[in-house]
């Protein structure tokens, strides 16, 4: 199983995926990349098996994901101040992947019907829902 996880700005919410995927698929192989150096950076440092930063990692890595993991700003285009280009939008948006998304309400998104929740609960979420999927 190949999980893919990005992330932009630093890195923080990456590095977190990142580690509760090793924790939750220890067997699957994670790919993490960055829409810059220092989010590829933190991911890596965190446990992700291979790592690449920018849009045309981006596009590759999502051909080969099984499962895509990331805040919902990689969806939308010119979010996170900018740096999700819609090339990397559109291949996370058109790949075959089961995509978990964290829904953060911040750089002019607002997820309606989504509590305001800490950072930990929703990475605990989404390790929930990975578990779900893996074992489905």
């Amino acid at each position: 199983m190949n999980i893919l996880i990005i992330d932009a700005q630093g890195g923080g919410v990456g590095k977190q995926l990142v580690a509760a995927a090793k924790e939750t698929a220890p067997s699957a192989h994670i790919t993490a990349v960055g829409t810059n150096t220092a989010a590829t950076s933190a991911m890596l440092k965190a446990g992700a098996d291979t790592a690449a930063t920018g849009e045309n990692a981006v596009v590759v890595a999502c051909r080969r994901a099984d499962i895509i993991m990331g805040p919902v700003g990689i969806v939308i285009a010119d979010a996170m101040w900018g740096e999700v280009t819609p090339a990397m939008a559109c291949a996370v948006g058109a790949s075959q992947a089961k995509r978990i998304l964290i829904p953060f309400n911040s750089c002019d998104t607002v997820v309606v019907g989504v509590g305001e929740y800490s950072t930990g609960r929703l990475i605990e979420a989404a390790k929930n829902e990975l578990s779900r999927i893996i074992n489905a």
